[in-house]
């Protein structure tokens, strides 16, 4: 890969800076329902917290990564990094001081208003990084390099929530959060564009038609650096492959945020899952999501195309959660789980298929306009799941289906399924030489 040395120097900040967040995940249940509802394994309220976080960040990052996006288009990559490496530090280091409800309740609020920047900026961030740097017949392979980075992060984040404490999961990813902003500030190098991105459309368009909206946003002034509904919408509009991939990405950022806020509940009131049960889950799932992405992906994703590994990984997230909401016994979730290999498939193809729709000096907005639409679907995903959850979960379900919720989280995924089956991934500078031949 191009550039190898650079975007090492990328991976390893994403890596450290994964491991921290996502080593606390198993734990965090736990955790919660000892704070809110302490010795019983059925909690509403806890349920009811964790979606509503969630709603909150998601609500936050709608408008911020865009933003986020934009400003590194403009004034570099490494200086926006160090916006959400920083910020994660602060909640990690108020749970590795103390556990009690007290601390939880400031973690959980500083956790709430950060998230809005850190639960999707520093993958925003990185994607315009390899967009710079990678050339565009690569980025198939780079970005699911790039995803495999994540998922080996959530391998051994969960795998030393297995063999760690509580107390010791929390002191370690504060430790870890800190190493990961001081080694991007150390070895990162920016990368070099030669224009400036502030003086640009947002989106160059090569049709007719959408030329108003181009000469609409040809000057982005930094204090007004979010992208206006214009400008987004005219995004979304520059093409069907961009459309349908904001699409997909909603469905399957509603699965995924879905599958966050209920299922570690469903397990525990089904099945009595602790924190290394969940551990066992995520290890599976995520050493799986490793091999796809860092093997599988590289390697068959210039062949097959990124259309067909999409369709893939959408279908082996409804598979995941049909198998999980019907579990019959508690070695299922371990077995479906194994549809890891293939699950995360899609988030690192939608990346991909965007990334060839939209020019160089556009990356950052662009993913970060997908990421918003992203973090808006998780701001809608925990109004709708988390009280279906918590209802089938109850005595008063008004029929007895615990899994129904996970079965919901499944159908979004499908819905995802078919509107890949639709989609042709053509570059935009196809379609740009397409629309000269034709005028």
């Amino acid at each position: 890969m191009e550039n190898w040395g650079s975007l090492s120097h990328l991976f390893v900040t994403v890596f450290l800076s994964n491991v921290a967040l996502l080593m606390v995940n198993p734990a965090i249940t736990d955790v919660t329902m000892a704070a809110v509802c302490p010795g019983k394994d059925e909690c509403s309220l806890a349920i009811y917290l964790t979606g509503f976080q969630q709603a909150i960040a998601g609500l936050g990052s709608v408008v911020m990564m865009p933003l986020i996006g934009n400003l590194s288009d403009a004034y570099g990559r490494k200086t926006l990094l160090t916006v959400p490496l920083v910020l994660s530090i602060i909640p990690l280091v108020i749970l590795a001081w103390k556990r009690t409800t007290t601390f939880f309740y400031a973690y959980y609020a500083f956790r709430t208003l950060t998230a809005m920047v850190t639960q999707g900026g520093v993958i925003c961030i990185a994607l315009g990084y390899l967009a710079d740097t990678v050339s565009e017949a690569k980025r198939v392979s780079a970005f699911g390099v790039l995803s495999g980075v994540v998922s080996a992060a959530y391998v051994c984040g969960t795998l030393a929530a297995r063999l760690l404490s509580t107390t010791q999961i929390f002191q370690v990813a504060a430790v870890i959060s800190i190493i990961a902003a001081v080694y991007m500030g150390v070895f990162l190098k920016d990368t070099t564009r030669h224009t400036d991105a502030l003086e640009q459309p947002i989106l160059k368009q090569g049709i007719e038609n959408s030329q108003a909206c181009s000469e609409s946003s040809k000057k982005v002034n930094f204090f007004k650096g979010i992208p206006s509904p214009k400008d987004i919408i005219c995004l979304l509009k520059s093409s069907i492959t961009f459309s349908l991939a904001a699409s997909i990405a909603f469905f399957n950022s509603l699965a995924e945020a879905g599958l966050e806020a209920c299922l570690q509940y469903f397990l525990k009131a089904r099945f009595h899952f602790m924190k290394d049960q969940f551990a066992d889950v995520l290890l599976i799932t995520y050493i799986g999501a490793t091999i796809s992405n860092v093997i599988f992906m590289p390697i068959f994703g210039p062949v097959i195309g990124e259309e067909v590994l999409l369709s893939l990984g959408l279908f082996a997230g409804f598979l995941n959660m049909f198998f999980d909401c019907i579990a019959w016994s508690a070695w299922v979730p371990y077995a479906s789980a194994s549809f890891g290999v293939f699950l995360f498939l899609a988030t690192p193809n939608i990346r991909s298929i965007i990334s060839k729709q939209v020019g160089d000096n556009e990356q950052g907005v662009a993913q970060g306009c997908i990421l918003g639409i992203s973090s808006f679907a998780n701001v809608i995903s925990p109004l709708i799941f988390s009280p279906l959850s918590a209802l089938f979960l109850s005595e008063t379900a008004p029929f007895h289906f615990p899994g129904f919720s996970i079965l919901c989280v499944g159908l979004s995924w499908l819905i995802g399924f078919f509107l890949s089956t639709t989609m042709k991934c053509i570059p935009r500078e196809e379609v740009s030489n397409r629309d000269s031949t034709e005028a």
